[in-house]
């Protein structure tokens, strides 16, 4: 590969070369009719060996340029300032100067918008709280229970927000340390209780009580996203249920833990994209669901932030299983 690099970059000097070496020739053996044959060729020869020593440099030298980048390409940090000619490397550290200045700006706009979202949240939190005691006052049960459950879909938006916003901050505020996995579960259920008792829920709980290396928090928001799809896609007229147990890992030091419910389930097409950015699948497509296809994919983020596995299995029309790899005592 190094050769045929080396014929890209030089073809069109050799065949220069070549063109003006078989002109003198033509010219002597041709125009100079007096001249011995015996001497151009020795003239060919020298021409030739001087020729041939320097390429031969040329190319080993730059055969030792390519080796040496290919090594400095795996690496992680600046490479121009030792591999750049130096008349390169200033334009390069001109370039890069400007990039960085720019890369600055958009990142001090980035973080003046979440923090301005940030504190727009904790503001329509205090509208939204005086909301709910006013429902509470409505006396029709049916219109107290509908303007309810908007209250509580703006509450949840507004939760998703705020997290989203400290997920993608440059301060991320991870904290790991040893937390019962009983209560991060019982936390999760608490926060979407209002949907769950709504669509008439069932919670099967096997969870042992042990204790894990997680962020208490963050751990919760990925629960409160698999409760919520779950809520989401259950098969209308059916008796819903969400089973949660735990099982020891093949790593002795590990567990999972298992949320696994009986709604429409995710479709084998979809199941190896559902952590992807944006993706809403299937399900979204026929009309009947509205999702912004973030929900699992922050989940699957924080996870891999927890050093946690997040898997998922389904099969359409019975049931979808989320497991939760995590470190315990």
């Amino acid at each position: 590969m190094t050769v045929v690099r080396w014929l890209k970059r030089k073809w069109k000097d050799y065949l220069a070369r070549s063109s003006i070496m078989l002109g003198f020739n033509l010219y002597f053996i041709f125009l100079m009719r007096t001249a011995q044959i015996g001497y151009l060729l020795y003239l060919d020869v020298i021409l030739l060996v001087l020729q041939a020593i320097a390429e031969g440099r040329a190319f080993f030298a730059f055969r030792e340029r390519e080796r040496r980048k290919a090594i400095f390409l795996q690496e992680k940090e600046l490479i121009y300032e030792v591999l750049g000619r130096p008349e390169d490397s200033a334009v390069f550290a001109h370039d890069m100067q400007i990039m960085e200045q720019r890369i600055r700006e958009k990142f001090g706009e980035n973080c003046e918008l979440q923090d301005y979202v940030a504190k727009w949240c904790h503001e329509f939190k205090i509208p939204l709280a005086a909301a709910f005691l006013i429902a509470e006052k409505i006396k029709d049960a049916d219109a107290r229970t509908d303007l309810r459950e908007q209250l509580e879909r703006m509450n949840w938006q507004m939760s998703m927000m705020m997290q989203g916003c400290r997920l993608q901050s440059p301060l991320f505020d991870l904290q790991v340390r040893q937390v019962p996995l009983a209560a991060c579960v019982r936390a999760s259920i608490k926060n979407n209780q209002f949907f769950l008792i709504q669509k008439k829920f069932r919670m099967d709980l096997s969870v042992e009580d042990v204790t894990v290396y997680t962020d208490e928090v963050w751990l919760t928001y990925i629960l409160d996203q698999i409760i919520n799809n779950a809520v989401k896609y259950a098969k209308p007229g059916a008796s819903h249920c969400i089973r949660f147990w735990t099982e020891q890992a093949a790593e002795e030091s590990y567990l999972w833990l298992y949320i696994e419910d009986n709604g429409e389930g995710i479709q084998e097409c979809d199941l190896r994209r559902i952590f992807e950015k944006g993706y809403t699948g299937s399900n979204y497509h026929n009309g009947r669901y509205k999702s912004t296809g973030m929900g699992l994919y922050m989940a699957d983020k924080i996870a891999k932030r927890l050093e946690h596995k997040l898997t998922a299995e389904s099969r359409y029309g019975e049931y979808t299983r989320f497991g939760i790899r995590i470190l315990h005592m």
